[in-house]
């Protein structure tokens, strides 16, 4: 078992933290000396990911400064790493960027707000989810030609969420902690009042927009009729039918693979989920691009009919490689990948799927690869970051650090951190400091990227 100290020796290990760690140290970016080019590690990445895909990744990333900031957790954390940290540790998202935040249906089919990607999950140092998520915060603002002020003061204000909130449930009993969860009611009631009616209408109707983002409409864009059943659409590079990739391969084969994948995965659920799932079979599987930061590594869709042809389920199934944490936090406690991503999703989501689970395969081509599954879509809230405006991006970011804050007090020492922030601003004020400077860093690194592709020394497929 555990040791358990009392609530004031929590508070004690919060403040020798603070006097090991000063608040106004995190103000300071610290690189390794001499910092790794950003490209190099970049590459490092690539050639462990699917070479074909690594272009459009490089396109992507090459786009803006917050694209290249999306796709480059990896460079992140080696500066994190060289840094002095707390020592207070919390299940880390290890990728808590702004666009990583967002809504979709709960078990209970209710529209909650969270964390919505976990790929380099691992238990680390509570304040590097925090620099991410204040970092990525500027970086987007000056995407959108934020003024110096507008965007100070948003990350201010997330960081402040945070801080108070971590208060709030350090003073919570434990079961009351895990029961807590945010809505888009909870939203509204929190920060309604700081908004405006625009912005509130805009709110509204983006819930009601995500609310039809659902599998019924994944049915009709993403599949067609062959022979009279549904079969998934080819959109090559972006989305690609199983058999176009292994044409090669007998069709019974990867059949049998795909069939044996499934029931590996199944065995990582709930049984009441297994005999949910178990009442779907499966249709056709397609290899997906996905975001930013993930373009390179697998991901397949499986198209599942249930009832009927017009009862689709869709699961997507995303690879799960090394945490670009471990270098420097040692590695997991999974020996498997998906497991981590999984068991990490669950610590720090108040709501997860019901389909969430994982597996390790063989491919066709004789390599063995971690994946985990979940659906694909199943309502997906997501705020448009390219035209939000500054007084909107400012209580979202607020949304955003409460929303870290939860998610680390479920899996953390919650006393020991709030503790460690104290009730004035300084760590807020340090983290805003740092958040400035670290924008400045991605901008450099995102023009070496772009130089790296304008010489040929990386090839890069734009516009996909």
């Amino acid at each position: 078992m555990a040791e358990h100290l009392s609530v004031a020796d929590r508070v004690k290990l919060g403040k020798q933290a603070r006097a090991a760690v000063p608040r106004s140290s995190h103000g300071i970016v610290a690189s390794p000396d001499p910092r790794p080019s950003a490209v190099g590690i970049l590459e490092a990445q690539a050639a462990e990911r699917v070479a074909e895909l690594v272009p459009i990744r490089y396109g992507r990333m090459s786009a803006s400064p917050f694209a290249f900031y999306r796709g480059a957790a990896a460079v992140m954390a080696s500066d994190l790493a060289a840094a002095p940290h707390s020592g207070l540790q919390v299940q880390l998202c290890g990728d808590a960027h702004v666009a990583n935040f967002g809504g979709f249906a709960s078990p209970d089919r209710d529209m909650v707000f969270d964390i919505n990607d976990f790929d380099e999950t691992l238990p680390g140092p509570f304040e590097w989810d925090v620099k991410r998520l204040a970092a990525s915060l500027d970086i987007a603002g000056r995407q959108r030609n934020f003024e110096e002020k507008d965007r100070s003061l948003t990350v201010l204000g997330a960081v402040n969420a945070y801080r108070m909130a971590m208060h709030e449930f350090a003073a919570m009993q434990n079961l009351a902690l895990w029961y807590v969860r945010l809505n888009t009611e909870g939203i509204d009631q929190r920060w309604g009042a700081e908004g405006d009616k625009t912005g509130r209408r805009s709110f509204r109707k983006e819930v009601e927009h995500a609310q039809k983002k659902d599998r019924l409409k994944a049915l009709s864009k993403l599949t067609h009729l062959v022979d009279g059943e549904p079969r998934i659409i080819s959109n090559p590079p972006l989305l690609v039918p199983v058999e176009e990739l292994y044409d090669h391969f007998a069709a019974d084969e990867i059949e049998r693979m795909i069939n044996a994948a499934l029931q590996s995965y199944a065995a990582t659920l709930p049984c009441d989920r297994r005999h949910l799932l178990n009442s779907y079979r499966f249709v056709h599987l397609a290899r997906k691009v996905v975001g930013v930061g993930s373009v390179g590594t697998v991901a397949w869709v499986a198209l599942m009919l249930g009832r009927d042809d017009a009862d689709p389920f869709f699961l997507q199934v995303k690879e799960a490689k090394a945490s670009v944490l471990e270098p420097y936090l040692g590695a997991s406690e999974f020996a498997q990948h998906g497991q981590r991503v999984v068991e990490g999703q669950r610590l720090m989501q108040a709501a997860s799927d019901i389909f969430l689970g994982w597996e390790r395969n063989l491919s066709p081509e004789g390599l063995t690869r971690d994946f985990y599954m979940r659906q694909l879509w199943d309502w997906k809230l997501s705020t448009d970051l390219e035209t939000i405006r500054p007084e909107t991006f400012k209580i979202y970011a607020k949304v955003c650090g409460w929303t870290l804050a939860r998610a680390h007090a479920r899996s953390g020492d919650r006393v020991a951190i709030a503790s460690y922030l104290g009730q004035g601003d300084l760590f807020d004020r340090a983290i805003t400091q740092y958040a400035a400077h670290y924008a400045d860093l991605n901008e450099r690194d995102h023009a070496e990227l772009v130089a790296a592709i304008d010489s040929g020394a990386v090839t890069a497929q734009r516009g996909i």
